[in-house]
């Protein structure tokens, strides 16, 4: 796997566009595409091997709301796609897996309700992302807006034995800020975990996707990357595979 395949660029959606938040906050966004969907097969013309969605209308509001632009994303590209926002009851996940998405990420519910989230998971094993969302060193919920009294690790290792797919590990205070991953929290998770782990937020340069390339042998996969492929940062073509 090269660097191209390590990168998973993010389109996240917010009133049917293409967007960008500052640091979570659904007040500071950037919008860089009316129709997602292009934006979408954008990335997959430039050599992205798989593609990262996040409904954050879904997000804020507990209920996916933009799952029809979802599923023509998924009906336009040949590569997988995982999903993340709002996915709070088992309705809302099956829904995803059934319009084609290739792995889900499922971050409140897994704090908030076990016993639905273990349903979950015995119902499409080994497709489960777990989203660890980081704000201050402790995991938050609800779109950012509620912290836990968690560490990332603690919280994951309560999901390490399940037939998860992995992990997704974001840290909020670094996210659209293009001020560099937190490379020291995505290592000590990953040498951690028995699953793998995606690295999320800081992303600010190829140097940044490099750094965390280096760690790539304690289990990180990959790394999702917005604004710096949006702003030019990187260029997904100049890569090698």
């Amino acid at each position: 796997m090269g660097l191209r395949s390590f990168i998973i660029p993010a389109v996240d959606i917010k009133d049917g566009k293409a967007v960008r938040l500052f640091k979570g906050d659904p007040n500071a966004v950037t919008v860089y595409g009316n129709d997602p969907v292009s934006v979408a097969k954008m990335w997959e013309e430039k050599g992205a091997k798989h593609l990262h969605i996040v409904d954050l209308d879904g997000a804020f509001e507990g209920k996916p709301k933009n799952y029809r632009v979802v599923e023509k994303i998924v009906k336009s590209v040949n590569i997988p796609v995982e999903f993340g926002g709002g996915l709070r009851n088992f309705d809302a996940v099956k829904t995803m897996f059934n319009i084609g998405v290739e792995k889900v990420v499922i971050g409140s519910l897994a704090y908030q309700d076990r016993d639905l989230f273990l349903r979950i998971i015995d119902a499409f094993p080994e497709k489960v992302v777990v989203g660890i969302d980081a704000k201050d060193g402790k995991v938050a919920i609800k779109g950012w807006l509620e912290k836990t009294e968690y560490t990332p690790l603690e919280f994951a290792l309560q999901f390490d034995d399940l037939k998860i797919w992995g992990f997704l590990y974001t840290d909020v205070n670094r996210d659209g800020a293009m001020v560099g991953p937190n490379i020291e929290g995505t290592k000590k998770l990953a040498e951690k975990l028995k699953h793998p782990v995606i690295a999320s937020g800081g992303v600010g340069s190829l140097e940044d996707v490099k750094k965390l390339y280096q760690i790539k042998k304690f289990g990180v996969y990959g790394v999702v990357v917005g604004k710096a492929l949006y702003e030019g940062k990187i260029n997904l073509e100049q890569l090698e595979d």
